[in-house]
């Protein structure tokens, strides 16, 4: 879809369009820091490689054990931007990344929307396999799995966070708050700010709340930049 399109598309939903005057910048950090180990830029392709491998071979939950492939992640090990979903469904499976088919083309619109495109942002999971029959997520195999997403997060280091749906939401932010209190409101993981966001596969079964997301990114937009002011 051009841009055209799309923001006839965007207005046509009754949703005010934003549209930046410059993307928004994604600044390169000189290494990566996991605890008190230090991955500089010369080796961190490496480190990224291995990193991977070890979870392309992880079989400490039962979910290895119907998968096709993991889905490890998406994007630029070193964006401002990270953007987090619970779990790969079956376009994820098939093509090996998160966030595909018609939820990767409404999530790669999203991203437009804060002036960037997927390959400047970083995207990835809680949860690197599909769940049998796409069921809800169990407690323990978030569990397991939280470890990688830490990890990941760590060796990013984003400026900011967006969640999108409850399950990632209340996973991070250890809570079992409803979706509607933690939406519009800036939560912190650590220090970074992290915000809220529907899920791109909710958004295309409620057509009426793409509108309460495109303010929840434009949220995210002021608080990026009032940070980075």
């Amino acid at each position: 879809m051009d841009n055209a399109a799309r923001l006839q598309y965007l207005q046509a939903m009754g949703i005010d369009v934003w549209v930046p005057r410059t993307g928004v910048p994604v600044e390169s950090v000189a290494g990566f820091q996991v605890g008190e180990a230090i991955f500089e830029n010369e080796s961190k392709e490496t480190d990224w490689v291995g990193f991977q491998e070890q979870v392309d071979i992880c079989q400490k939950c039962s979910l290895h054990q119907s998968a096709k492939q993991k889905v490890f992640a998406e994007g630029n090990v070193q964006a401002d931007w990270m953007l987090i979903g619970d779990a790969p469904g079956q376009d994820e499976e098939l093509e090996g990344k998160p966030f595909a088919g018609q939820v990767g083309l409404l999530l790669s619109e999203m991203i437009r929307a804060l002036g960037l495109q997927r390959d400047e942002v970083y995207i990835t999971n809680i949860v690197k396999c599909r769940p049998v029959d796409d069921k809800q997520l169990k407690v323990e195999e978030m569990a397991t799995c939280y470890d990688y997403l830490q990890q990941q997060i760590a060796w990013v280091n984003p400026r900011i966070i967006i969640v999108f749906g409850r399950v990632a939401a209340q996973k991070l932010l250890k809570t079992q708050d409803s979706l509607s209190k933690l939406r519009g409101v800036t939560h912190y993981l650590e220090s970074i700010p992290l915000v809220v966001v529907y899920h791109p596969a909710y958004l295309l079964r409620k057509l009426l709340e793409k509108r309460k997301a495109w303010q929840d990114l434009q949220s995210a937009i002021t608080i990026y930049q009032e940070k980075h002011e």
